[in-house]
């Protein structure tokens, strides 16, 4: 899996490009501060709850948390579930809000 910087992604979207974003953090942040990607949280990626993104399993994927490191768990575990193009957002949400 690899990473991508907040700052790659922020120009990808400022450009207009469609990203395939899911946050798995838990409800409660995902309310407080998001920039638009799925809700998943890491305990249904780990139940293996991926009905709402089984679509996106040829497509790149852009998984975000708080700092990196759930998300780094989720993009492992999508990958070892058939996901051929995870990638993990560096710094997560902190990193986002630092960069604004």
């Amino acid at each position: 899996m690899q990473n991508i910087s907040v700052e790659e992604v922020k120009s990808r979207l400022a450009a207009g490009e469609k990203i395939n974003l899911v946050d798995v953090r838990e409800p409660d942040e995902h309310a407080a501060f998001n920039i638009g990607g799925i809700l998943l949280p890491l305990g249904k990626v780990q139940g293996m709850q991926l009905e709402s993104i089984e679509a996106l399993k040829e497509k790149e994927v852009i998984v975000y948390c708080r700092s990196g490191k759930r998300s780094l768990q989720a993009g492992l575990f999508l990958e070892a579930n058939g996901f051929g193009n995870v990638k993990n957002l560096e710094g997560g949400m902190l990193a986002w809000q630092e960069n604004s």
